[in-house]
């Protein structure tokens, strides 16, 4: 049930709802590096996020977060992959396990990049993957770090607009199938959900 901030110090008053305060998320990437970088950088509290990089195949994250969340009380597992090299049997069963398991997905069609450029504009063309790390460049005016730990707080100003992008470009696929909807994401809905807790 919200509760309302009675304090008297001068801070705006902000609505707290305690079951959300409770949740944990657990967050498996394929990417050792660049995701969980990413993500370990949302301004939440320590004991609300566990974050791993794997650099394994979708299907091996999927399983692998399914075993992490015996261990442990997770409100939220989320597993963040691309569709990358691996092949649509592999990404399909992926999402069908999670789908099973009850474990959400984070996809990006074809790279995680592709979330960072809808920061900067709509973007609904495809483009090889190795041209990402260019168009980031030219984007941000700098040469793009595959695996800085900075992206979250260079882009955070610009995080409603990707946000939106995500969303219209899921938008364009009247029967999404993220094996073949190459540029898409999904990475906004685990944003939006971090959000809540900042």
């Amino acid at each position: 049930m919200a509760k309302r901030s009675t304090n008297t110090k001068g801070y705006s008053e902000r609505r707290v709802n305690t079951r959300e305060i409770k949740q944990r998320f657990l967050i498996i990437c394929e990417g050792t590096q660049t995701e969980p970088n990413y993500f370990k950088s949302f301004r939440v509290p320590k004991i609300v996020i566990d974050i791993e990089g794997l650099g394994r195949n979708p299907t091996q994250i999927v399983e692998y977060a399914i075993d992490r969340r015996s261990e442990d009380d997770f409100d939220q597992v989320w597993c963040v992959f691309d569709r990358d090299i691996w092949t649509p049997q592999d990404f399909q069963q992926a999402f069908k396990i999670a789908i099973r398991s009850k474990i959400q997905i984070a996809y990006s069609n074809e790279a995680f990049e592709l979330w960072y450029i809808l920061h900067f504009h709509f973007i609904n063309t495809a483009i090889p993957r190795s041209d990402y790390p260019k168009k980031l460049s030219s984007l941000m005016e700098k040469p793009y770090a595959k695996n800085s730990r900075d992206m979250y707080d260079e882009l955070l100003s610009l995080q409603p607009t990707a946000i939106a992008n995500a969303d219209r470009l899921l938008q364009e696929y009247p029967k999404p199938d993220p094996v073949t909807d190459n540029p898409s994401t999904t990475v906004h809905r685990l944003v939006k959900e971090l959000n809540r807790f900042i």
